[in-house]
C-alpha cells in the first residue's frame, strides 16, 4: 500500500528522541504506551476500533533497511549510534488491544504497547497513522449501516482519496457492514467482494443510451445494473427494460432529488413489468442521506466521498501516551491533555440480557469481575511476534454483535452522549 519501507512511516523527532535516548541509557527503560481517544468526534456516540490487523502485520515488517539508514544519515537526521541501533531493530515487545469491531468510548485503551521506550516509541507515529484513519472511516461506515437498516451499501470512494487510503478505507467500510467494494486491490488483498459495471462515460461513448446498454447487456448479461440517468431518468429506465427485459437485475440512478427518483422509477418499473429489478441509488451519499431514503422503495446504496473520508470526521482523534515507565505510573498533567497513569485493564459491563451499560478502566488493576462483564483487550503480538489475528469477517460479525449490544439511543444520528459511560479508576 506504499512505496515506502514501514520503518520510515515515521516523524522525524521519533528517531531525535531515540538517539537522545541511546545517549543518556534510558533507552532500554521498560515502558508501557497507551492509544485511546480523550473524546469522541462531534456528534458520535460511539468509535468503532479498525485498522489493528492492518498495524500488526505492518509492524511485523518494520524495519530500517541499508537504504532507509542511508538516507537518515544523509539527511543527518541521525547519528551513528542511532544508525548502528536501527539497523538492528525489531520490535520485541507485546501489543495488547480490543478486538477490531469493537466499540470504544472516551478513555478506552484500545491499544497497548509495552518493550523498552526506544523500540515501542518509534511506532507511534505509524500506530496512529493506521489506527487514526481506519477507526474513523469504520466509524462512518457503521453509522452509514444503521442508516441503511438492512440493504446493502457498495464502498465506491477510492477516487476520493489517496490510492493507498482507498485500499485501507475499503477494508474498514468491510468490516463496518459494506456489502462490497469497487477497489480491486481490496478485493485482491482482504478478499473482499468487488462490484461496477459502467459510468456515464460508456453511455456517451455510444450513439444513444440504447446503444450503450445493448453493449452492456450483451457483455455481462442481464444480471447487470443499467446506469439510467444520463439524459432523462424516466426513458432511461423504458430504454433500459426495453434492451434487457424484465429480469434486468439492477438500474442505477446517480443525481436528482432520490427521494422523488425513487419512487418513480418503482412505480415505473412494475409498469414495466420489472417488478423484480432493483434500484441502486448513489451520489454524495452519507448516514443522513441514507437515512432520509429509509421509507422509499430503494434496494442499494453506494456511498464514496462521505465513507472515505469519515463523514465529517476524518481522523478518530487517538493519542499515543507513555503511561508507565519500570512498572511506575506516568502521568502527563498539561491543561486539557492530561492523562491517567499506569497500564489499564478494561471490561464492559452488561445487563443479564446482554445490553451494555458500562465501561470499566482500572489503572493497574483488574476491575471485580460481575456477571456478564467482558474482557475488551487481548494478545495481538507476543515477544515480538505477531499471534493468530481475526479474520476480517470475524471482526465484521463482532462489530455487529457490539452494536446490538448498546442502548437504541447509542444508534441515533443526532448529538448525544457516548452510549455508554466510561468509568476510569486511576491508580491507587
Amino acid at each position: 500500500m506504499t512505496d515506502f519501507a514501514p520503518a520510515l512511516l515515521t516523524d522525524h523527532y521519533e528517531l531525535t528522541m531515540v538517539s537522545a535516548a541511546l545517549k543518556d541509557g534510558t533507552a532500554d527503560r521498560r515502558c508501557v504506551f497507551e492509544i485511546f481517544a480523550r473524546r469522541l468526534p462531534t456528534g458520535r456516540r460511539y468509535g468503532v476500533v479498525a485498522g489493528t490487523g492492518r498495524l500488526a502485520e505492518m509492524i511485523r515488517d518494520f524495519r530500517f533497511g541499508a537504504e532507509e539508514i542511508a538516507h537518515l544519515r544523509r539527511a543527518r537526521v541521525v547519528d551513528d549510534e542511532t544508525a548502528d541501533w536501527l539497523a538492528a531493530y525489531r520490535f520485541t515487545g507485546d501489543i495488547d488491544g480490543y478486538a477490531e469491531g469493537e466499540l470504544f468510548f472516551p478513555g478506552s485503551p484500545i491499544l497497548t504497547v509495552s518493550g523498552s521506550f526506544a523500540e515501542c516509541v518509534v511506532l507511534e507515529t505509524l500506530a496512529l497513522s493506521v489506527l487514526n484513519h481506519d477507526c474513523a472511516v469504520a466509524a462512518a461506515a457503521a453509522r452509514m449501516v444503521t442508516a441503511a437498516r438492512g440493504r446493502a451499501i457498495i464502498e465506491m470512494g477510492s477516487r476520493r482519496t489517496h490510492e493507498s487510503a482507498a485500499v485501507a478505507a475499503a477494508r474498514a467500510a468491510y468490516l463496518a457492514g459494506f456489502a462490497s467494494t469497487s477497489n480491486l486491490a481490496a478485493g485482491a488483498r482482504y478478499g473482499i467482494p468487488t462490484g461496477g459495471t459502467a459510468a456515464h462515460a460508456f453511455t456517451l461513448l455510444h450513439d444513444d443510451e440504447s446503444a450503450a446498454f445493448a453493449s452492456q447487456v450483451a457483455a455481462l448479461g442481464k444480471d447487470t445494473t443499467l446506469l439510467v440517468d444520463t439524459y432523462d431518468i424516466a426513458q432511461g429506465i423504458r430504454n433500459a427494460i426495453a434492451v434487457a427485459g424484465p429480469e434486468l437485475r439492477a438500474v442505477r440512478i446517480d443525481s436528482g432529488d432520490l427521494s422523488i427518483l425513487a419512487q418513480q422509477s418503482r412505480e415505473l418499473l412494475d409498469s414495466l413489468g420489472a417488478t423484480e429489478t432493483k434500484i441502486i441509488v448513489s451520489g454524495d451519499m452519507d448516514e443522513y442521506a441514507i437515512a432520509t431514503l429509509a421509507a422509499e422503495p430503494v434496494d442499494m446504496y453506494g456511498a464514496g466521498t462521505a465513507v472515505v473520508t469519515g463523514s465529517g470526521a476524518p481522523t478518530a482523534g487517538l493519542v499515543y501516551k507513555l503511561v508507565e515507565v519500570d512498572g511506575r505510573p506516568v502521568v502527563k498533567r498539561s491543561e486539557n491533555k492530561a492523562t491517567v497513569g499506569g497500564r489499564k485493564t478494561a471490561i464492559r459491563r452488561h445487563k443479564p440480557t446482554g445490553t451494555a451499560t458500562e465501561e470499566c478502566v482500572v489503572s493497574q488493576g483488574v476491575p471485580d469481575h460481575r456477571p456478564n462483564d467482558r474482557l475488551l483487550q487481548h494478545a495481538y503480538v507476543v515477544g515480538g511476534e505477531v499471534v493468530d489475528l481475526p479474520t476480517l469477517q470475524e471482526s465484521r460479525d463482532h462489530l455487529r454483535q457490539c452494536l446490538i449490544s448498546i442502548p437504541w439511543e447509542g444508534l441515533k444520528l443526532s448529538a448525544g452522549d457516548p452510549a455508554i459511560p466510561v468509568t476510569v479508576i486511576p491508580a491507587a
